[in-house]
Parts: structure tokens; C-alpha cells; sequence
């Protein structure tokens, strides 16, 4: 049986960059190259793509020049003006024109099945304001929030502190600062504005961070275990820490979630709730707070949350008994059949 052609595009050029190659690094070890013919397509931080030989250091270099068709009579590649067919993508990208449904829309045009949510879903979550008007309408509760640009005249008395000031549409914390005084709220709106026109400030939530791997479409869902961010002091922000691989200065991730059986449950259901509302499909992380009172509030959602050697999606879904490859074989026939074009 012939193996299918497996294009991962990996790298980009948003600030998740390195986030993005050690996800395709892991899915590197755990692809099975009996079943998949990989086609590594690397997007290096000022645009330029490159066909390579895999997602190691110096793939930059190495690679030869090659772009993803729009002409549907390709259904793939060009590298160096010759067409190479794919039959299916991996988009292992994280953050803005890779996970904000600007890649999708170009995989779209190409025709080629591609895993994860569409352009519609994509586009939705990576916009956190847009992400909790939806949720909100499902009867899902979020934060208190306020939405504007960098150039908006805001009243700083109108909050009650402290609050947290993000970029709305970025992830992995990059520009989030938490505010504890209205004299400090300038300079974090400037620095989410380094990120993004568009920011978010957002009321501080008292309550445990846990998080959901949620896979597949429709009313067919994997739920993984879920997890539990334990912080020491500051909030999470662990790719970009240093050596994230070695541990966090600040945070320990738990899976399972050390909470009752109840709150388990409660949170699975939440995480497919909010999943479903937003139209997602493939995979997402829905990560929510876990309050005091065994209620739960959405947080945001990751439409392809990073899969690194620390990430939290394949954790929460190895503990719910579902190993790496075979999470990788479920993508790739979702992709191939569990969607209409």
C-alpha cells in the first residue's frame, strides 16, 4: 500500500516561531514512516519557505526553495517550479498567519485536506474577545473584559485591579502583563501593542488553571485527562522561559488534574462545550479556570496548541491513554475524512 504524502509545514513568522519547530520536532520522532512519506515544509522568520529534510537544527540552510500551490490542479507543492502532490497537511504552526485561520485559507484555495480547524474556527479563537462573545453565548461564563486598540483613550479608573493586559490576538503569553495599579496600565497596553493593534484587558480570575485536549469533530470527541497549572508566584508563561524543557521557574504542570472526580467531569464537559460553540475541529486545548465553588470559566482556546517535549496537549492525551503517533494517525484521518470542504 502506498504511504501518504504527509506535508508538515512547521516554523513562521510570528514570535511562536521556536515553539512551532520543537513541536515539528517531536512530531519528527513519533510519525510513522511506515504509513507516511513526510514532506518537511519550513517557514523560516522572514517568510521564505523551504522544503528540508526535517525540522533539525540548520534546516534553513539546507532547504531548497518551495511554495504551497493555490491551483487545485497541483494539490501541493512547488519546489524550484516542479509540482510535488501531497495528499494531506499538517499545519504545525502556532500564532499569528499560521494558527489565525490565514493558512488554513491558503490550504483551502490549495484543495489539500489539512488537519486542524478551519479558517472560520481558526480565526474565531485566536481572537480572544470574539472567542468569549461566543462562549458567552453558549452559557459558558468568561472573564469580565474590555476590548479596544492601542490608540483608544482608556479610562484607567474603570477597572477594578489587578487585571491582565494581553495582546488579543497572540499566544504563549508573549504581551501579557498582569496590572495591580491603574499608574501601570500605559506601559502594559503599550507592550500588548507590540503584539498586536488590538488588545484585551481582562479581570484577574481567583481560581486554578486547568486546562483540556480536546480531539476530533463534531459529536465524535477524545477528552484527554485534564491538567493543572500550579504557580509559585506571576502567572504561566513557560515558552519563554529559558529552558523550558528542564522545568519553569515559576509553574509545575499536573496530569491528572489533582480535583475531584466531579470537577473532572465538569471540566471534560465544559472543554466540549466551549469546542463545539466555536466550530473547532481536528484538535484544540480549551483551557479554563476551575473555581472555588466547583464552577468553571473559559480562559481561551489554542486551535493548534504546541506540541513540544513539555507541551501540555499530548500529556493530557498520553494519560488519557492515547500515545503521541496514534494521536498523529487520528489527525490525519480527520483530515481526510471527518470534514466537508
Amino acid at each position: 500500500m502506498a504511504k501518504l504524502k504527509v506535508g508538515v509545514l512547521f516554523g513562521g513568522i510570528s514570535e511562536e516561531h521556536p515553539i512551532s519547530v520543537k513541536s515539528a520536532r517531536e512530531v519528527a520522532k513519533n510519525l510513522d514512516l511506515d504509513k507516511y512519506e513526510p514532506y518537511w515544509i519550513g517557514i523560516t522568520q522572514s517568510g521564505s519557505w523551504k522544503l528540508c529534510d526535517g525540522p533539525g537544527s540548520g534546516w534553513e540552510d539546507r532547504g531548497r526553495p518551495a511554495m504551497l500551490s493555490p491551483d487545485r490542479s497541483v494539490h501541493g507543492l512547488l519546489v524550484e517550479g516542479e509540482p510535488v502532490k501531497l495528499d494531506v497537511v499538517l499545519p504545525v504552526l502556532h500564532g499569528k498567519l499560521g494558527e489565525d485561520g490565514a493558512m488554513q485559507g491558503l490550504l483551502e484555495l490549495s484543495g489539500i485536506p489539512y488537519a486542524g480547524c478551519d479558517v472560520q474556527s481558526s480565526a474565531l479563537c485566536m481572537d480572544k474577545s470574539l472567542t468569549y462573545l461566543i462562549v458567552q453565548s453558549a452559557g459558558i461564563r468568561t472573564p469580565g473584559f474590555w476590548a479596544g486598540t492601542v490608540d483608544d483613550d482608556v479610562d484607567a479608573s474603570q477597572f477594578t485591579y489587578p487585571v491582565f493586559v494581553k495582546p488579543a490576538r497572540s499566544g504563549s503569553s508573549f504581551g501579557v502583563t498582569k496590572v495591580s495599579r491603574a499608574q501601570d496600565l500605559p506601559g502594559a497596553i503599550a507592550v500588548a501593542g507590540e503584539f498586536d493593534a488590538k488588545i484585551l484587558i481582562e479581570e484577574a480570575i481567583t481560581g486554578s488553571e486547568v486546562g483540556c485536549a480536546v480531539l476530533g469533530n463534531g459529536s465524535e470527541l477524545i477528552v484527554g485527562e485534564p491538567d493543572q497549572i500550579r504557580l509559585s508566584h506571576g502567572f504561566f508563561k513557560i515558552h519563554q522561559e529559558d529552558s523550558p524543557e528542564t522545568g519553569s521557574e515559576n509553574s509545575t504542570i499536573v496530569v491528572p488534574a489533582d480535583i475531584p472526580a466531579e470537577s473532572r467531569d465538569r471540566v471534560q464537559e465544559t472543554a466540549r462545550t466551549i469546542y463545539r460553540a466555536l466550530g473547532c475541529a481536528g484538535l484544540a486545548r480549551v483551557d479554563l479556570f476551575l473555581l472555588e465553588d466547583g464552577t468553571t470559566m473559559l480562559n481561551e482556546v489554542n486551535t493548534f496548541p504546541g506540541l513540544t517535549s513539555y507541551s501540555r496537549y499530548p500529556r493530557m492525551m498520553a494519560a488519557a491513554g492515547l500515545p503521541f503517533s496514534e494521536m498523529l494517525d487520528r489527525l490525519v484521518s480527520l483530515a481526510l475524512t471527518g470534514k466537508l470542504r
